[in-house]
């Protein structure tokens, strides 16, 4: 595991947000320079990357996806490999991803297949919802149809090394809506003569904090979360005659996203209409949920078996967004999760470090994964 770790924390130490990895694919192209793939695809969506293994005989073909991005996050620890770079480090523990993938190739290399094919992507641009769509829509992808495709993420509060296992929604749908009000500006002492959207912005926060259910559990699950707003000038002589407003939404299944996404487009036009606003509205950083397919949670549920690793069926989806989702809504597909220490600080924390000794698991599952499905 020594080359691996030693990977992990060198791109630890280097660091690049979502749409600039292009110096964290290098080093990843160097890697695989090492251990020979079949084939090798460059600059899907972006920097992104596919390692091919194909076996002596045809069989069944596997795609395992890791990311390649960090976050604009300034880091506090103060270990050797700690991020070099100002505001941006590895706090989702996608360093840590993209080692289990090399320890992939590495095995792939070591231990050739006889039959089928696995390709490893790695994936830039996770963090802002953009790479999997761009990777999927790549006219260089168009002719990659995997039979199965996974992934994971490390998770804390979790134990060290447990494979946490659920059918159906592992991760929630999530996508963050930006609403635009123009109205009229106008003097603070003759507020009459503007169209200022104060009473739009108080009334849509009511009524989106209206449509709140936070029970994950129900079909209607719906949390929404004011994000930003943006009104006016500190100019206290002016009313306002502009304003704009944030909020992130979750649902726990893509076909309940579509249908709060309309309800909630509608009622913004009502109430701006109301208000005699014009409004635009706009959708960024949207993410399908993980919907994971039962046969493919099944290969996870027997090869973790096998390994005699620890297991844990989850009832309930995680909340936060992965864009693996929109693989899982192309392919038959599961993401899992994999603990990484239950005393840990959470994702996106400033002090999170992805723990190198869970590596080896990583790799030895996705490679019972590959033996389970391509030998059957």
């Amino acid at each position: 595991m020594n080359e691996l770790i030693q990977l992990r924390q060198e791109l630890h130490k280097h660091p690049e947000v979502s749409g600039n990895e292009s110096k964290t694919a290098q080093r990843i192209l160097d890697f695989l320079a090492k251990y020979k793939p079949n084939q090798v695809i460059k600059n899907l969506g972006g920097v992104g990357i596919l390692a091919i293994y194909k076996g002596k005989e045809d069989g069944k073909s596997i795609l395992f996806r890791c990311e390649l991005d960090a976050l604009p996050i300034q880091e506090i620890n103060e270990f050797d490999y700690k991020s070099l770079y100002e505001g941006v480090s590895h706090k989702c523990g996608h360093d840590g991803h993209m080692a289990i993938l090399c320890g992939m190739v590495k095995t792939l290399h070591e231990n050739p297949l006889e039959k089928g094919t696995v390709m490893l992507l790695f994936q830039p641009a996770e963090e802002d919802g953009n790479g999997a769509k761009r990777v999927i829509n790549d006219s260089n992808f168009a002719a990659i149809k995997p039979d199965f495709a996974f992934a994971l993420h490390n998770l804390p509060g979790y134990k060290k090394h447990q494979i946490v296992i659920k059918e159906n929604t592992f991760t929630c749908a999530v996508n963050s809506m930006i609403i635009q009000l123009e109205g009229k500006t106008s003097h603070a002492g003759e507020p009459e003569n503007g169209i200022n959207p104060a009473l739009a912005i108080a009334e849509i926060t009511t009524f989106f904090n209206s449509k709140i259910n936070t029970d994950v559990a129900s079909k209607n699950y719906c949390l929404i979360t004011p994000i930003h707003i943006n009104m006016g000038e500190k100019a206290y002589g002016v009313s306002a005659g502009y304003g704009e407003i944030h909020f992130t939404v979750r649902s726990n299944s893509n076909s309940q996203m579509r249908i709060i996404e309309s309800d909630l487009e509608e009622n913004v036009k009502e109430i701006a209409s109301k208000f005699n606003l014009k409004t635009k509205i706009d959708w960024t950083q949207s993410f399908q949920a993980n919907e994971n397919n039962v046969e493919a949670v099944n290969f996870i549920r027997k090869s973790a078996s096998i390994l005699n690793l620890d297991t844990l069926e989850k009832e309930l989806p995680f909340t936060f967004g992965e864009d693996f989702g929109l693989f899982t809504q192309n392919f038959k597909g599961a993401m899992l999760g994999l603990g990484s220490g239950e005393n840990t600080p959470a994702l996106h924390n400033p002090d999170y470090d992805f723990p190198d000794e869970i590596i080896q698991t990583g790799v030895q599952l996705f490679h019972q994964i590959t033996k389970e499905i391509l030998n059957a």
